[in-house]
């Protein structure tokens, strides 16, 4: 009998190693392919512009760390970073609070016609990005908000904006839900104690769900950073460029120059890379 029962053990064991080595097998190769792009570019900007179609190692035996000073001082890159992390600190702010708090009334704040709010504002996440850039460009304009040369945080402010209220209805759908999960007794407890209603959302609400709030905030920062096509709408002075902006403008000065344009790459995806690596472990 004992035999019998550790027989099928080895045989239970074995297929389930079996089915994770197929697993790995199909995964590897996919990782793989994602990842060799990212290790070629890294190794491209190392390289010189003689050696980046000759020399085809991945580790140059000379690593050229000079591409990235130039890229960071004469493609302007230093000025299009710090841009780029004002852009993104201001738009994952508003996004991640408004979020929160109007997920929270959702959740807990029952009035007339609510139900068909939250859908409407769901609703908005159908309507594709470049559909709407002909109405947010007048709109823009209209106030004032589009980079003409005079001024400095009125076109900043019109590229932050929008992408606030693009982000939003994603944001409230992620919440929502996770404050739906959570029991309406630890409101009732902290209101016992004297607790008004901000008090509850901010010492009790908002530690619970940051979990959620991770997750919104690091897919907002996300969408921020990599922002190419309103940052082309609204600006046209290189000093308030983000850096994807910039990317483009470098590479029409430098089209040729190979190794400079991978670092100006590699620079605008480390910060990315940070993030996410800090507030992985918030992620769901």
């Amino acid at each position: 009998m004992a035999s019998s029962t550790n027989t099928t053990l080895l045989l239970q064991r074995a297929r389930t190693w079996t089915g994770q080595l197929g697993w790995h097998a199909l995964c590897l190769p996919i990782a793989a392919s994602c990842v060799f792009p990212l290790v070629w570019m890294l190794s491209s900007s190392l390289k010189t512009q003689q050696t980046v179609f000759s020399d085809f190692s991945l580790i140059p035996a000379v690593p050229h760390i000079e591409n990235y000073v130039k890229a960071w001082t004469q493609g302007r890159f230093g000025i299009y970073f710090v841009n780029s992390l004002l852009y993104t600190c201001l738009v994952v702010l508003g996004v991640v609070t408004l979020a929160a708090m109007a997920a929270y009334a959702f959740s807990r704040f029952t009035f007339r016609g609510s139900g068909f709010l939250y859908k409407l504002v769901l609703s908005t996440m159908l309507i594709p990005i470049p559909g709407a850039f002909v109405a947010l460009y007048i709109l823009l304009n209209q106030f004032g908000l589009i980079d003409q040369g005079a001024g400095e945080w009125l076109p900043r402010l019109g590229y932050v904006l929008p992408q606030i209220n693009g982000g939003l209805p994603f944001g409230i759908f992620i919440l929502k839900p996770f404050f739906d999960g959570i029991p309406k007794e630890l409101e009732e407890s902290a209101e016992v104690d004297g607790c008004g209603v901000l008090g509850v959302f901010l010492h009790i609400m908002i530690p619970l769900a940051r979990p959620a709030l991770g997750v919104v905030a690091l897919l907002t920062a996300l969408s921020a950073w990599n922002e190419f096509l309103l940052a082309y709408l609204v600006f046209s002075r290189p000093e308030l460029m983000p850096l994807q902006r910039g990317l483009l403008a470098f590479h029409g000065q430098h089209i040729t120059e190979y190794p400079l344009l991978m670092a100006a790459m590699v620079i605008s995806i480390l910060p990315i890379v940070a993030i996410y690596l800090v507030m992985q472990r918030n992620i769901i």
